[in-house]
């Protein structure tokens, strides 16, 4: 399979990669600076799942929000500190090419199965296939409860109590629109359907960027049950871009696998990335570092990493 390296735009910190082989290395890895992963509005970065990390070097599978027949849905990246990244592009298989991807998790408890959700709702269960060369749709199913207008940019896969919980959002609009968060007890049947439980909602305003804001572009939920949700603004294909990432809540899981979600009115912002179009936010299995992913439109897409997750 074809493989295209790209040069950072800026040279690395101590910063880290996104891998699908080996098992957690104990060692806690920095925190990087941004690393481009594409460079056009084809490359960008809609949502990322990291697959494993050994030391430094992380590896990931992301999704993009292409829409037009044979443009790339999903690659696998590989980010390495002080080195260009790695990005191979992944072949769909099973299904027409979805339009619109916006997230990416793995599913718990499995080592080669995700979830994609595309904007309008669409949940696609997924498998590595080929030896991580392709994924095959095994399922697609609609988001319960799908409100008028919403529009989905995350979805993010949580384990508490062997119960497994998903969390998405409508990521919302400016002043007159604030972001719905969803949450709901999620499992997969014998015929790899995905199936959700009884629903929660919330509302969520980002304290930060103000003006033309997506109050919810991504939602992570860290070991703890903090919830992190990123927020973006976005002014054009162009830019300007401005992000944020906050700790906005708490989401539980009950042994009986109840979920219990819970969205502060005041979310208290972690930092601000002036620049970036921030669409991703995954947390690193065993070291504290969220990896994020930006969708920067014509200038591409970024990976970087930041201590968010403790």
């Amino acid at each position: 399979m074809r493989k295209t390296v790209l040069t950072a735009i800026a040279a690395l910190g101590a910063g880290v990669a996104v891998v699908l082989s080996t098992g957690l290395s104990s060692a806690q890895p920095e925190a990087g600076s941004w690393q481009q992963v594409g460079a056009d509005v084809k490359s960008g970065i809609s949502g990322l799942a990291v697959a494993s990390r050994s030391g430094d070097t992380l590896h990931a599978l992301v999704v993009r929000d292409n829409k037009r027949p044979g443009d790339n849905r999903i690659a696998d990246v590989v980010y390495r500190p002080g080195q260009a990244a790695t990005v191979t592009p992944i072949t769909w298989q099973g299904g027409a090419e979805p339009i619109d991807l916006e997230a990416l998790d793995a599913v718990p408890g499995t080592s080669d199965e995700y979830v994609a959700v595309a904007s309008r709702g669409l949940a696609y269960h997924l498998k590595l296939i080929d030896a991580g060369e392709a994924v095959r749709v095994l399922d697609v199913a609609p988001l319960p409860e799908i409100g008028a207008g919403d529009d989905f940019e995350s979805f993010t896969l949580t384990s508490r109590h062997g119960k497994t919980a998903a969390v998405w959002a409508d990521r919302g609009a400016g002043a007159d629109r604030p972001a719905t968060l969803y949450a709901a007890p999620f499992s997969i049947n014998s015929y790899g359907e995905s199936k959700f439980g009884a629903v929660k909602k919330a509302t969520l305003r980002a304290p930060y960027p103000r003006g033309d804001v997506r109050h919810a572009s991504d939602i992570e939920v860290t070991k703890s049950g903090r919830l992190l949700v990123s927020s973006a603004s976005d002014a054009g294909d162009d830019g300007p871009f401005d992000s944020a990432v906050s700790d906005a809540g708490r989401l539980s899981v009950a042994p009986s696998g109840k979920v219990r979600l819970s969205v502060d009115r005041s979310p208290e912002v972690l930092e601000k990335f002036e620049g970036h179009k921030i669409e991703a936010v995954h947390c690193v299995p065993g070291s504290g570092l969220a990896a994020l992913g930006t969708d920067d439109e014509n200038a591409g897409g970024s990976l970087s990493t930041r201590h968010l997750c403790d």
